[in-house]
């Protein structure tokens, strides 16, 4: 696709934080907002869709971002997260996409960061299930009643960690299943934190 100018790129970035909004703006509008004459802001939108930018929509406030955009915005920002949706619109309209979400970045190993797989499930009440992976940032301490991985005897474990005086508590999240909280003196046995869950991933593949 073509390079915008500045202002065109101004322009357009305001446009699509609108129509995040679910309010596409008016020309009147952005002629208000960046303090120019209706005729001018005209022709900018004109060159925004003979750039590939905007889609030829008509009507007071028919602007939309032409689909190779979007597709093309998709691509480099990761996938969309729909909110509301306007009636009379494809679900992933521009107007009904919130945010993008780069999984690369969000599940990147950056920090030392790791994917451990859940066996169990002891932590369902918390959303964690049987399968899942769990997105861990290393640390040596955090604070008391986050999940965290740790190691008991090298045999990772994922549970909510209380660090108390002379022991540390683990414990479960399933109310059904009433699983005792865990309670280890380091004098007693080899445990230390490894992490804290910092993410959850689930893959269900039929």
């Amino acid at each position: 696709m073509e390079p915008l100018t500045t202002k065109q790129q101004q322009i357009l970035t305001y446009i699509e934080e609108r129509l995040s909004e679910g309010e596409p703006p008016s020309q009147r509008e952005i002629a208000d907002v960046f303090g120019m004459v209706q005729n001018s802001v005209y022709q900018l939108i004109g060159y925004l869709r003979q750039k590939g930018y905007l889609a030829e929509n008509k009507g007071h406030r028919g602007l939309r971002l032409s689909a190779e955009y979007a597709a093309m915005k998709q691509e480099s920002e990761g996938l969309p997260i729909v909110g509301r949706v306007a009636a009379g619109h494809p679900i992933l309209a521009e107007e009904n996409v919130e945010a993008y979400l780069d999984l690369e970045e969000v599940f990147s190993a950056a920090g030392g960061r790791f994917l451990l797989r859940v066996a169990g499930d002891s932590m369902v009440d918390d959303g964690i299930l049987n399968g899942d992976l769990v997105l861990v940032q290393p640390c040596k301490r955090i604070d008391n009643g986050s999940i965290g991985v740790v190691l008991v005897d090298d045999e990772a474990t994922v549970k909510r960690v209380y660090k108390q005086k002379y022991r540390i508590a683990l414990k479960s999240a399933n109310k059904k299943a009433r699983y005792k909280t865990l309670y280890f003196k380091p004098s007693d046995r080899d445990i230390r934190v490894v992490g804290k869950v910092v993410g959850c991933l689930r893959v269900s593949v039929k």
